[in-house]
């Protein structure tokens, strides 16, 4: 059983996955991670995987068989688990809970060479479609306090598998980098009585040297203080603060600003390995007036290394000035990377 034990000097939880146990000598470094053959995803190996939660199927096909355009199944190696009751204790000063939430995956496209860049609009909104939709089924459980979307695109982004596909975790507590993001807004709420990433999306539209593109009512822009080159904030320009309350027009215009995004990010970059997180108010709480969803896309360009990981200072080598003026198309060479 999974287990989440919490640091006690920051306040970190960890996911203790005895789902996925390694020994030291399945550290060593290799070629590469994705095995040759069939591949568990592709049509034709849905016994591959659990048996589905959620499938979007247009012919009338029977659950688990081909036939789908879009598949949600559990992941076959959870990090957390969706049996058991949620119980806490503590050892000394250390504080532990069981491991219990949920993991899935979501397989975006039967086409196990397509990507959400190539995709089209109208697919891309079927995937987010699927977020929200699992969203709101996960948030009924009353143990779960957050869901994370995320995905990992290319092996050095840490995806395992070639497939076009994303993921989920829903977790017993809010991630303390969400928890961070809540205690800053509300700061900002309270002096100000304004969202503080409603105030972003003014400054930005105004000013517009960051402003990447914005289409009915959702921007694309590059934080003020990125972390790592050519990060990329998509979020609603009206105040939206939980995702799973997304509407079918503002499904499309994400996925046009997203898929667009990532196909400019494909063409400056060369089609970089990259991750993209959600970031969603929490399920329980009071949290709709101070925050606001948004998206973050991270194309893996440069390493964390020992000063970052001892500091929590990000060094990034290229201003998001420069990098938005290169996603808008307004410098004619890509950088070099």
């Amino acid at each position: 059983m999974p287990e989440l034990r919490k640091d006690p000097i920051v306040g970190r939880w960890v996911i203790i996955s005895t789902e996925r146990a390694r020994r030291p000598s399945d550290f060593a470094p290799v070629p590469s991670t994705r095995a040759a053959g069939v591949c568990v995803f592709c049509p034709g190996q849905e016994a591959q995987t659990p048996d589905e939660i959620l499938a979007n199927r247009v012919d009338g096909s029977g659950a688990n068989t081909p036939g789908w355009s879009l598949r949600v199944v559990p992941n076959k190696f959870p990090a957390l688990r969706s049996e058991g009751e949620l119980e806490s204790a503590g050892e000394g000063l250390y504080d532990r809970m069981t491991g219990v939430g949920a993991h899935e995956v979501i397989v975006e496209t039967p086409d196990h060479h397509a990507s959400l860049a190539r995709l089209p609009a109208a697919h891309v909104a079927e995937v987010l479609r699927a977020y929200r939709d699992r969203m709101r089924d996960l948030r009924k459980d009353t143990r779960l306090e957050y869901v994370t979307v995320f995905k990992n695109h290319g092996e050095a982004a840490g995806a395992s598998l070639e497939h076009p596909h994303s993921q989920l975790i829903a977790t017993p507590i809010v991630p303390i980098m969400v928890a961070e993001e809540l205690e800053g807004a509300l700061h900002h709420y309270r002096h100000k009585k304004r969202c503080v990433w409603c105030d972003i999306v003014r400054q930005e539209r105004r000013q517009g040297g960051r402003l990447i593109l914005e289409d009915d009512g959702v921007v694309a822009l590059a934080p003020f203080a990125p972390r790592f080159p050519f990060e990329t904030w998509i979020l609603p320009s009206e105040h939206r603060s939980s995702f799973e309350e997304i509407s079918p027009g503002e499904l499309g215009a994400l996925a046009r600003t997203l898929q667009e995004v990532l196909r400019r990010m494909s063409r400056v970059l060369r089609d970089p390995p990259y991750n993209f997180m959600l970031h969603t108010a929490p399920f329980r709480g009071e949290a709709a007036e101070h925050f606001h969803w948004h998206l973050e896309i991270i194309p893996k360009l440069t390493r964390v290394a020992g000063f970052e990981w001892g500091t929590g200072f990000f060094i990034n080598p290229t201003p998001p000035e420069e990098a938005a003026r290169y996603l808008r198309g307004e410098v004619p060479e890509a950088p070099v990377s």
